[in-house]
């Protein structure tokens, strides 16, 4: 008969707080920890493995290995089957150990004459910390219970040794596990700006205050009773008559009922309480484990899968400790906001004045939270993994939106470096402002007008001080996805007329409503599509709803009283879809005559060229359409079939690819051919190199976030035109995957400005 456990977890964690308790020496505690668990464990090993910096995993306490070992030990990551442990975030039961092929001889340990071997990670927030270990002579396979109690072990380990609780961190030289080390994460910066201030969390993390249970049995009542009020707030949500919930907003509440109800999910909560848990630390207990094999996976299903499980965690603890569901808006003066993923309606609802800098683990350049926090000026980065696991709520953090660089609980000399370089960042915005009335000519005469894209009454200001032509691309669905209803036409009329009344003599060029794909109105009815970048949206859902649009036209000829009134319709596939569009235009005109209202001076209509199709169609909508504006951010990504919110692909194109200049060159030309007006708006316009090449290409009109203004015009006005042109041709015709190294060399050589 093989050993199995002497004494159940339960008694274990017992000791394992009255070792807490002791004032020893952290080594002389950790020894002893190491001891009490091989004593529980029936084995003749235990040892404790903890992440050093690097992923290295050093020894740090053993019972049964060679002592001479603690410290000296170290296992690279992926080494041997402590490695393995650590890799794979599972645990490994094996009965003879020295014949599995990661196995990792290290003479200095004295293992020799151990075979079977039980490694379990300590994990904390979804991220494997370390790895606890027992071994034995004899060649056996551990019981289950004797693996689920090991795990609990590990578990309350990650959390007491991230406290502070149980060990010294600084007298252990602080671990990888320690909470309040700094962290550095590099990541990709989507809004310029640097930025030093105080975490606040979109969605906090529930703090689990107590890990080991004094009655288990009163924690499975405590458990059942929260699981119970879970379900009943979800299976409310369905049967409330206030929510219309239909479609796709059916379904994700559908799919929430079916897991909040899925006894699997609730058995293993239920497992992890017996083992000596309190109901709030098995449900974390059971959350870190989905979490971590769910990282490592690519399906994109069973990632989703993974969101809805973490958020109804997320809501049980909550019923679990009492605490207010609805977020905490209050922010402090220098609040970053950190969050796993954003929409931009969710940033809209923070106060812009308190915001220093947003930070996401998820977005890509051209996703509309990070068109939303350039219209902000508020500095952004994206793709920082585990930085909302890491990070807790009025944490210092330093963050620089240019190089991607986010740095948690910085010391003081990373403070310092920072609050110098904003300080350089104010230096170079003075010295925008001395060219910010001056043209946009270039040093051999061209004249290139710069606009800016706005959608908010918080933008207005940025048109004086950026020294803009006017506003090329006004994005008016933001009013819409602000709000908790469909904006009233006076209000909207109201709404356009500030902006009119704001831009006084300069042009505004009013987007119609741009709605589907990522924009989705939280009170509207959208069905679940395939493929919503392609699906319906735009102006396919203005034609398939025409009141809609006719609503929206309604109330822009009622705020351009005698003024020229500048509209242009998104995301054209072809002529006579724009044709049918600017039907509903003209009956509008033709009612508001009819009806003797006040009129426009002038309606100009506009088609945005994002479906590469409507590029061959050039001539033909030039006939129909008063301009033309390419919407670069969507035409290169279908164009290249790359979703620009999917972060993981979205970088594997670059807009500088000799296609995309020869698409853009071919849409300048064709326009030009016809006699037509043709600009662009999108990220390209707003980075001085970018722009340099699309100047060469012949475009005259670019719209972009106000703060590039100042670096665009310092560009052009560096620059000379005819050689560009010239350099830009002949670039076309490459093959490079990316001509921004060679437009760079070009403007060092040239002495062109880009910064």
């Amino acid at each position: 008969m093989p050993p199995v456990a002497a004494q159940g977890p339960r008694t274990l964690l017992r000791r394992l707080r009255e070792i807490m308790a002791e004032k020893a020496s952290a080594q002389s505690r950790l020894d002893k920890l190491v001891t009490v668990i091989a004593a529980n464990m029936v084995a003749e090993v235990c040892s404790i493995y903890l992440r050093r910096s690097g992923k290295t995993l050093e020894l740090f306490a053993t019972e049964g290995l060679n002592p001479g070992a603690v410290h000296r030990t170290r296992m690279k990551s992926g080494e041997g089957l402590v490695g393995l442990v650590a890799e794979t975030g599972e645990p490994v039961n094996l009965s003879d150990a020295p014949s599995h092929p990661r196995f990792s001889y290290r003479p200095e340990t004295g293992e020799d004459p151990y075979h079977s071997f039980l490694g379990v990670p300590i994990v904390r927030g979804g991220q494997v910390f370390g790895v606890l270990t027992v071994q034995n002579r004899a060649a056996r396979q551990y019981a289950e219970e004797e693996v689920e109690a090991l795990q609990t072990v590990a578990m309350v380990l990650a959390e007491i040794v991230a406290q502070g609780v149980l060990f010294n961190l600084a007298e252990l030289d602080e671990p990888e596990l320690s909470l309040d080390r700094t962290r550095k994460f590099r990541g990709e910066g989507l809004s310029d700006g640097v930025a030093v201030g105080h975490v606040v969390l979109h969605q906090p993390r529930v703090k689990v205050e107590k890990m080991i249970a004094d009655n288990p049995q009163e924690e499975l009542v405590r458990l059942e009773a929260a699981i119970g009020v879970l379900r009943s707030s979800v299976d409310d949500m369905l049967d409330s008559s206030e929510l219309d919930l239909t479609g796709e907003s059916r379904e994700v509440i559908e799919t929430f009922r079916m897991f909040a109800h899925d006894q699997g999910w609730r058995q293993r909560i239920r497992d992890a309480v017996h083992t000596g848990l309190t109901a709030e630390a098995a449900v974390e207990r059971v959350q870190d484990e989905m979490r971590h094999k769910v990282s490592r996976l690519n399906d994109p299903i069973l990632r989703e899968r993974a969101h809805d499980l973490e958020d109804l965690a997320r809501r049980l603890l909550r019923h679990l400790t009492g605490d207010d569901e609805k977020m905490n808006r209050e922010l402090p003066r220098d609040a970053v906001l950190i969050a796993r993923a954003m929409g931009p309606a969710e940033l809209l609802d923070y106060r812009r004045d308190r915001l220093q800098a947003l930070v996401l683990e998820e977005a890509a350049s051209t996703s509309h939270v990070a068109i939303v926090a350039r219209a902000m000026g508020l500095p952004l980065v994206s793709d920082t993994k585990g930085i909302t696991d890491a990070a807790r709520a009025g944490d210092l953090v330093a963050v620089d939106g240019e190089t991607g660089e986010t740095h948690l609980r910085p010391p003081q000399d990373v403070v310092a470096a920072f609050e110098a370089k904003r300080w350089m960042r104010a230096q170079r915005v003075a010295q925008f402002a001395t060219v910010r009335d001056l043209p946009a000519e270039t040093k051999d005469g061209v004249h290139i007008r710069l606009m800016m894209n706005a959608g908010l009454m918080l933008d207005m200001p940025h048109l004086h001080e950026s020294g803009a032509d006017g506003i090329g691309l006004f994005r008016t669905e933001l009013q819409f996805m602000i709000g908790e209803m469909m904006p009233r036409l006076k209000d909207q009329a109201n709404f356009y007329r500030e902006i009119l009344d704001a831009a006084g003599d300069k042009p505004v060029v009013f987007r119609t409503l741009d709605l589907g794909g990522d924009k989705v109105l939280p009170y509207a009815r959208f069905e679940r599509e395939e493929n919503p970048a392609l699906g319906w949206r735009a102006i396919r859902i203005a034609l398939d709803r025409p009141a809609l649009l006719r609503y929206q036209v309604r109330a822009l000829l009622a705020a351009s009283d005698r003024k020229v009134l500048r509209i242009l319709l998104p995301m054209v596939s072809h002529v006579a879809e724009f044709n049918s569009a600017r039907a509903l235009v003209d009956r509008e005109i033709e009612r508001a005559r009819l009806l003797g209202q006040t009129q426009p001076r002038q309606v100009l209509v506009g088609a945005m060229l994002e479906v590469p199709a409507l590029m061959f169609m050039l001539p033909q909508i030039m006939r129909s359409a008063d301009f033309v504006s390419i919407g670069s951010n969507d035409l290169l990504s279908l164009a290249f079939a790359v979703d620009r919110t999917n972060p993981r692909v979205s970088r594997r194109y670059d807009m500088l690819n000799p296609a995309s200049l020869t698409l853009i060159r071919q849409i300048v030309r064709s326009a030009a051919d016809c006699g037509g007006e043709v600009s662009l708006c999108g990220e390209m316009a707003g980075r001085p190199l970018d722009a340099m090449a699309l100047v060469g290409l012949g475009l005259r009109t670019l719209s972009m976030s106000p703060g590039h203004i100042g670096p665009v015009k310092m560009m052009i006005r560096s620059l000379n035109y005819s050689e560009t042109a010239q350099f830009v041709e002949k670039l076309c015709g490459r093959a490079d995957h990316s001509l921004r190294g060679r437009l760079a060399a070009f403007a060092a050589e040239r002495g062109v400005v880009l910064k």
